[in-house]
């Protein structure tokens, strides 16, 4: 099938959310505590309509039902990955994600969650959090017991442009002034080792010990990005990530590039600037699918994308 499948975005008002979504993306947003945009996404707390074309006003998860043809006919009961757009005012929580093997058997057969980030923005002097010092499960079971948090968390400094792949097991937490586009399996398990102690509602939010401390890797391991480039016309190719999940690239196009599309379907998300894809007008904010037999696509103008299909 030859045409380009846009989708409209869900967007989440979180404790920590602000208004970036609405001043960088021009994105009709709910409220001032707004902290992300679920942009591709066929998971039921979430599920993207089609804009316009063919299936204008379907679901996402209903093309993946009904037309599995238009992913290469692909196996598996759900959608694979979910894109999003975080924006964090303030700090998240620092949380961890099971594999799929411990989210099958504890969380009603969910997918487990890896995911990466891509830094879009971030503040001078922004830092996230990725990984613990402690060296053991005991060591970890009581510096947590003892909220020894700052000897325990991982705290390092990043800047506009840095990637970043969490592994299931890894703990990890945005920190404010931050806004990533994060690629992840199809999945909205998470669990909240520590919250600041801040209240929502009046009460503190639900933290997730014991099942944290069940997944957390120990010691910690860092998993490097790959990150190599190639020039395709007009536009720099850069690959950040492979794994079992998801294949994630960056596109850079100052001009006019062709590629070719291999894969059983590729998502594409417009992070910055304006253009064209086969003559059809993209801007900042923009998200896609090109489907299954989609074939050869040229991309023009000047801007940056980033794209993911699925994994190995």
């Amino acid at each position: 099938m030859h045409e380009v499948i846009f989708l409209k975005p869900v967007f989440k008002e979180m404790i920590w959310g602000g208004t970036r979504l609405r001043d960088d993306f021009c994105y009709d947003i709910p409220g001032e505590r707004t902290g992300e945009c679920w942009a591709v996404s066929a998971h039921p707390n979430g599920d993207c309509l089609v804009r316009g074309g063919s299936f204008d006003g379907k679901h996402l998860s209903e093309l993946w039902k009904e037309k599995r043809e238009l992913f290469g006919g692909m196996g598996g009961d759900v959608f694979p990955l979910l894109i999003k757009i975080i924006d964090a005012k303030a700090d998240l929580s620092i949380q961890v994600h099971p594999d799929d093997a411990y989210a099958k058997e504890h969380e009603n057969g969910a997918l487990g969650k890896t995911e990466c980030w891509y830094i879009l923005d971030c503040d001078e002097d922004a830092k996230i959090v990725i990984g613990h010092h402690a060296e053991t499960k005991e060591e970890l079971r009581q510096m947590i017991e003892q909220k020894r948090w700052n000897d325990l968390i991982r705290v390092i400094p990043i800047k506009k442009g840095d990637f970043f792949q969490i592994v299931p097991g890894t703990v990890h937490a945005i920190k404010g002034g931050t806004l990533i586009l994060e690629t992840q399996q199809n999945s909205d398990i998470t669990y909240r080792l520590y919250d600041y102690d801040r209240l929502q509602d009046g009460k503190p939010r639900e933290l997730h010990i014991e099942k944290s401390i069940d997944v957390i890797g120990c010691p910690h391991k860092d998993v490097g990005a790959e990150r190599t480039k190639q020039q395709i016309g007009g536009a720099v190719k850069e690959h950040l990530i492979s794994c079992a999940y998801y294949s994630v690239d960056r596109l850079e196009v100052k001009g006019e590039a062709d590629f070719a599309m291999n894969e059983a379907f590729c998502i594409f998300s417009v992070v910055g600037g304006a253009g064209e894809i086969d003559g059809i007008k993209l801007t900042k904010g923009d998200h896609f699918l090109l489907p299954s037999g989609y074939g050869s696509y040229r991309l023009s103008g000047d801007m940056e994308l980033i794209t993911s299909c699925t994994g190995n």
